[in-house]
């Protein structure tokens, strides 16, 4: 059986409306970018929703063309068979406003001036960005989704549709997720964004494209990627080796670690915007799930539908207690909840390196979501 879903493209969809922001601020026209595998069915209620992390993208599975090496950031959980089987479910993707993956973001061009935006976009919430979803799936004519899957920013996104969405949300499965962002994990990314605009090339956000402020995007993914590591697998990638280039008094010699955050600095120059890393690292600062309600119970009193939560023991971003703060409120509040702390030693991206931890739980909770919501 061929487990892949082949070859796929990116759509876009543009809605000519002024989407009203958790600022106040008006965003408008939009473009969503998505993907879709599968089919939708007749009762078009087969949908899951799958919802990215920070720096990913509509791409989720499959290439988008022979000559691809690299298949889509999901691809071992969305295919024939997978856990997201796309020969019984419709699973869609799309890119968050903010981003510079297709969505309209800081590199898009502001209709009021003819220019990009750049600094003069509207700072954005995870809840931003779900009511931008919400537009393409009316678009799309859906009405009801089987599940809104996510990790990291993307299980934001799942707990934001529940709570804001009731009525279309049969389930949801946030994975390595919060409920609010730590003042260590906004510490990390003040250090980012410090990187960036100490770069003198940044210019406050008025960058040529071709001429990025390179050195400090790349020191601030660096900081990023380290978080998302944990000490046991930094040990067992890399240990205390030397890079074998690099004599070990060389005063600019570096360790194997040193040089893979290089590695993964410079390559993320290429394929992300600056500006939209920094908005969308200020929306997970003020990623917290009681904004604009009296509480955490009040919020979380709006989540009917069952939720599976998945968090990972060497998680140090979005850490096991964060998970279990949320989930503990919600048995409180004697909502269908289920929670799984896995054994890992990837750190937050362990739901990206070890998906079979969890896989045969997540199949079992989608194979019992409700036919209506």
């Amino acid at each position: 059986m061929n487990d892949s879903v082949g070859l796929v493209k990116t759509e876009y969809a543009d809605f000519d409306v002024e989407l009203r922001l958790e600022s106040g601020r008006l965003l408008g026209p939009l473009t969503i970018a998505f993907e879709r595998y599968g089919q939708l069915n007749a009762a078009k209620d087969n949908v899951i929703l799958v919802t990215h992390a920070w720096t990913g993208d509509a791409h989720a599975a499959g290439v988008h063309d022979e000559e691809d090496r690299k298949p889509g950031w999901w691809d071992n959980m969305i295919g024939p068979g997978k856990v997201f089987d796309t020969d019984k479910y419709f699973v869609l993707c799309s890119n968050v406003i903010g981003s510079c993956k297709g969505s309209t973001g800081p590199t898009s061009i502001d209709p009021k001036t003819g220019r990009p935006y750049r600094l003069k976009f509207p700072s954005l919430m995870v809840r931003d960005m779900v009511r931008a979803q919400k537009l393409l799936i009316d678009h799309l004519g859906i009405t009801s989704i089987h599940a809104v899957v996510g990790g990291s920013m993307g299980a934001m996104q799942a707990i934001e549709w529940a709570i804001h969405y009731p009525e279309m949300i049969r389930a949801i499965v946030p994975i390595a997720g919060t409920g609010r962002t730590s003042p260590m994990a906004i510490a990390l990314n003040a250090l980012a964004r410090q990187a960036i605009f100490n770069d003198p090339l940044w210019k406050k956000g008025n960058y040529r494209p071709e001429h990025p402020p390179a050195d400090g995007l790349a020191l601030a993914r660096a900081v990023g990627h380290i978080s998302f590591l944990s000490d046991a697998s930094m040990w067992l990638k890399f240990g205390r080796r030397f890079s074998v280039r690099d004599g070990m008094f060389d005063f600019f010699g570096k360790f194997e670690i040193e040089r893979y955050l290089d590695y993964n600095g410079g390559n993320f120059v290429d394929r992300f915007d600056t500006n939209s890393f920094l908005y969308l690292a200020k929306a997970l600062d003020l990623y917290d799930v009681a904004w604009n309600f009296d509480s955490l119970s009040e919020a979380l009193d709006r989540l009917n539908c069952p939720s599976l939560w998945f968090a990972f023991t060497s998680d140090w971003l979005y850490t096991p207690q964060q998970t279990q703060e949320v989930v503990d409120e919600l048995r409180r509040l004697n909502k269908p909840v289920d929670y799984h702390l896995i054994e890992s030693d990837y750190g937050h991206d362990s739901f990206l390196v070890e998906p079979e931890k969890f896989i045969p739980i997540l199949q079992t909770f989608l194979a019992e979501v409700p036919r209506s919501a």
